[in-house]
């Protein structure tokens, strides 16, 4: 018989990343890591996101067949995603969990189809599917969620399983349990989320959809009368002005560029604009960061700058330099996402952490109005 693996499915615009893992115990052994790229032409022709699955499932089926070694898997962890809200953790993919994804989300991603993957590569396996720590986590205090506004509380939409891995990481580096930690964990990519994490929960952190620093392709949080006057301008309409806030907002936004080594060679090339947003961005980051360490009353054990920005010696310099005096800083660049969807499975698989089934009641205490 072969070995047993776990196998990871991150679905992104016009990718879908896929990894191999070999259980041992909670812990996993990287055995392959692929990236399949899918044309851009191709996906713009589905109408929908949902639409994809089966072109997607076709991709993932062929590389599952072409595995080598008699290997079998244990477990299919897909990313989970924009889902209602849920505690941290791996949930056990249904058919419930699977129509929420794809039909009636709280946003539309690429991410959704984690799940359903999933699901479609599990049960033509024989084994269990999981996903882990979708963006949905919401672990806030109530004291965290009142905004100003009873209308509209404060809600956790966060980069969740690469800043809960990286905690993890950030605990067994200091040889202390996840479950004791606290520390404040910058994820910095395409959106940014920054988390402050008491006990191994993350109990406060900058939205990453509406009220994180700036980011490449993301506005952030923005001054409300102002975006009030710009939403009855005329000048938009509800999809323009998303998609200018959302994906067009940001670095993009001012300087035509969602990638920030184009903008490092800007600032090279002494371009006074792109030094001016970049240096903009890296101080609202800074400034984030400086708030999560104050929600942790000022005594984090550390604070992490992960993500794909942080593969930046320029960036994670600056930021260092500017909250050292905090929190001693760790980096863990890139994103860590197929390692934790791999180790969550793996956590199940050997009886470290009970699976949570669908729908899962969010972890969240009702505010009295």
């Amino acid at each position: 018989m072969g070995k047993h693996l776990i196998l990871t499915i991150n679905p992104g615009t016009t990718t879908t990343r896929i990894g191999l893992f070999q259980p041992q115990g909670g812990a996993v052994v990287p055995v392959l890591e692929q990236t399949l790229d899918h044309d851009e032409a191709v996906m713009a022709g589905f109408r929908t996101i949902a639409a994809q699955l089966p072109f997607r499932a076709a991709a993932l089926e062929g590389f599952v067949a072409a595995v080598p070694g008699g290997a079998r898997l244990a477990a299919v962890a897909g990313r989970g995603g924009m889902l209602t809200p849920v505690p941290a953790g791996v949930i056990a993919v249904d058919d419930a969990l699977v129509d929420m994804a794809l039909h009636r989300p709280v946003h539309h991603h690429a991410s959704n189809l984690g799940a359903p993957l999933a699901q479609r590569i599990a049960a033509k396996a024989g084994c269990p599917a999981f996903i882990v720590d979708p963006v949905s986590v919401d672990e806030l205090p109530p004291v965290a969620r009142v905004s100003g506004c009873p209308e509209i509380p404060r809600f956790s939409f966060v980069h969740a399983l690469n800043i809960r891995a990286c905690g993890r990481r950030l605990a067994d580096r200091l040889g202390k349990p996840f479950a004791a930690l606290n520390a404040v964990v910058a994820h910095l990519g395409a959106g940014i989320s920054v988390a402050a994490l008491r006990d191994g929960r993350i109990v406060d952190s900058t939205n990453r959809m509406e009220s994180s620093p700036f980011s490449p392709e993301r506005a952030g949080g923005l001054p409300p009368l102002a975006l009030i006057d710009l939403c009855y301008s005329g000048a938009y309409s509800q999809a323009e002005l998303t998609a200018r806030l959302y994906g067009q907002g940001g670095v993009y936004a001012y300087l035509g560029t969602k990638d920030m080594r184009r903008v490092e060679s800007m600032i090279d090339a002494g371009d006074p604009s792109a030094r001016l947003v970049w240096e903009a961005m890296a101080y609202q980051i800074a400034k984030a960061i400086g708030a999560m360490v104050a929600v942790l009353d000022g005594r984090p054990d550390g604070i992490v700058l992960t993500g794909g920005m942080a593969q930046s010696p320029r960036l994670t310099a600056t930021l260092t330099r500017r909250v050292q005096a905090l929190a001693p800083v760790t980096l863990f660049p890139g994103s860590h996402e197929s390692r934790a969807l791999a180790e969550g499975a793996a956590r199940v698989l050997a009886g470290h952490e009970p699976a949570l089934t669908w729908p899962v009641p969010p972890d969240v205490e009702a505010l009295p109005w």
